[in-house]
């Protein structure tokens, strides 16, 4: 059953009774049921799980507990899944994991990929290919990118500022029929697909074998579990130079005592997302066409950015032309209503969105541009009232 607005605690503030929180592709509320499962492990069952008396070993137990849950959504193996802290981390591993191993190779990443894939991926030999007017990947262009040395190729599955769902499972067709011919000529150079899953993972399937991918990123904090939790998938024989060496823990790719609390609250998330995902899009969805309805009607002059088609059903991206963002999200927030203007990680940039100008926006609309992100206590009211504090607050 879908997770209704009852499920979390609405926060509130000096100037409005609740606040109305639109930035879930941010942060999300950690679920109460995924607190319980993590306390344990945070006081009674504290050991280390490397450790070797019996005390330990429910501790090590419910570890591979947590990995056996997160590979069972995955289609993989258990031996497949590297814990790491959150989403960045596991895009960190997976492009300097492979391009380490391969120095005189290159890398091929979509023009509007997180900042976590994009900075790594500049440290070596990186092309870009490029997207749509709707920020969907130009698959064309992605194969004219990649040539006889290209050993990595990245692409998100759903794009975290406009929501717009990227043809993943062509791309690994792609890749595919490019193993295949390399074998054929004798160039023996791998080549690998990396999807970064973190804002996928609430609505979409993550199946790895229907994907076609040999590494996928998941991040806890944006499936409703605790922050500084994820995982990376290895597809098996896909060798990764580690970034952090030490104890050799998670098959020597990610030593360091693990997060034993951080692993099964993530694992525990993921499964309540998975298991609610049909039901949670469904509902969203409604909201979503009631929000761009909305739109239209009550701010002629703004438009949506993104897929209609092919879009994760909680995003709805705003551009209205001649205000500035900035000052907009300061005057939501003083009336309760929290929102974004594109990636949180990249709030503090002064520069307009990679994402935006990618998709042909010029910079004044760019910077004229609102992300709202819905979740599981967005209810139709709130939305109502958002579209009508936008509506004032543009007309004075």
């Amino acid at each position: 059953m879908p997770i209704t607005s009852g499920y979390f605690a609405q926060p509130k503030n000096s100037m409005s009774d609740t606040l109305i929180y639109l930035d879930y592709a941010a942060a999300t509320p950690v679920s109460e049921a995924v607190l319980q499962a993590m306390q344990p492990f945070m006081s009674t069952n504290f050991y280390n799980p490397s450790a070797t008396y019996s005390a330990a070993r429910e501790t090590q137990n419910a570890l591979e507990a947590a990995r056996t849950t997160a590979a069972h959504w995955l289609g993989a193996r258990s031996s497949e899944i590297i814990f790491t802290a959150g989403g960045t981390e596991a895009n960190n591993l997976a492009i300097h994991g492979i391009m380490r191993r391969f120095p005189d190779a290159n890398a091929v990443v979509s023009s509007i990929e997180h900042e976590s894939v994009l900075a790594p991926a500049h440290r070596y030999e990186c092309r870009e290919a490029a997207v749509d007017k709707n920020g969907r990947l130009d698959l064309d262009d992605l194969s004219n990118k990649i040539d006889d040395k290209t050993v990595l190729v990245s692409i998100m599955y759903a794009n975290n500022e406009v929501g717009t769902i990227q043809p993943v499972k062509d791309a690994g067709q792609l890749i595919a029929n490019i193993r295949r011919q390399r074998q054929k000529s004798g160039n023996t150079l791998p080549i690998y697909l990396h999807t970064d899953a973190c804002q996928a993972a609430n609505y979409l399937d993550l199946h790895v074998a229907r994907l076609g991918v040999d590494l996928l990123t998941i991040n806890g904090g944006k499936v409703y579990g605790p922050k500084q939790s994820g995982a990376l998938y290895v597809k098996g024989g896909v060798e990764l130079m580690p970034l952090i060496d030490g104890g050799g823990q998670e098959r020597n790719i990610r030593s360091g005592t693990q997060n034993v609390a951080g692993a099964v609250g993530f694992a525990a998330a993921l499964d309540a997302a998975q298991q609610i995902k049909n039901d949670e899009s469904n509902r969203l969805s409604k909201l979503q066409q009631h929000f761009r309805m909305l739109i239209a009607q009550q701010l002629p002059t703004a438009s949506i950015n993104g897929s209609n088609k092919h879009c994760l059903p909680n995003n709805l991206h705003v551009t209205i032309p001649g205000y500035d963002n900035e000052r907009l999200l300061i005057q939501l927030d003083e009336a309760g209503i929290l929102a974004a203007a594109g990636s949180a990680c990249s709030a503090s940039n002064e520069e307009p969105s990679h994402v935006l100008t990618a998709m042909g926006l010029g910079d004044e609309d760019a910077q004229a541009s609102l992300r709202f992100t819905m979740g599981r206590a967005t209810t139709i009211q709130e939305i109502e009232r958002v579209v009508m504090a936008l509506s004032q607050l543009i007309k004075h």
